[in-house]
C-alpha cells in the first residue's frame, strides 16, 4: 500500500515525518504494553529491537512530555519498512498499515501512561 503521505516501497528507507505524520517513539517494553491497551484503536507501529513507532497526525504530538518517549516531528526521518515486512532483523510492521494507519495521539498517551504505572496499579 502507498500513499502520498507513506512511501512503501520494495526496501527500508528513511522517511520525512512533520509533513503527513509524526512519529511516538516508545521504549519497547513500555510500547508492547501500550500496544495491548490501544487494541484495535492502533494504527499502524513499527518496531525495531529497542523501540515502537506510532504514526500519528502531523502537530497532535505537541506538548508530549512523557520520559523515555520522543516525537519525531518536521526535520527528523523514520526507517520506514517495506510493506510486507513483518519480521525483523531490522525494522519491521508489528502493526501494517491498512485503512487507518495513523494512531489518535490522545488514546495513545493514555495507552504510553497506563504502561508507565507500576503493574499493581494498572
Amino acid at each position: 500500500m502507498t500513499s502520498p503521505a507513506l512511501q512503501l516501497g520494495a526496501a527500508t528507507a528513511a522517511q520525512s515525518a512533520g509533513l503527513a505524520w509524526d512519529a511516538v517513539r516508545v521504549p519497547r517494553s513500555i510500547g508492547l504494553l501500550a500496544l495491548e491497551a490501544l487494541g484495535t484503536r492502533s494504527g499502524a507501529v513499527i518496531e525495531d529491537d529497542r523501540a515502537l513507532y506510532w504514526l500519528v497526525p502531523t502537530g497532535s504530538a505537541a506538548g508530549w512530555d512523557i520520559a523515555n518517549t520522543t516525537v519525531l516531528g518536521t526535520g527528523a526521518k523514520v526507517l520506514v519498512p517495506p510493506a510486507r515486512r513483518t519480521a525483523g532483523p531490522g525494522p519491521f510492521w508489528r502493526i501494517c498499515p491498512g485503512d487507518t494507519w495513523l494512531t489518535d495521539v490522545t488514546a495513545l498517551r493514555a495507552a504510553v501512561e497506563d504502561a508507565y504505572r507500576p503493574e499493581a496499579a494498572r
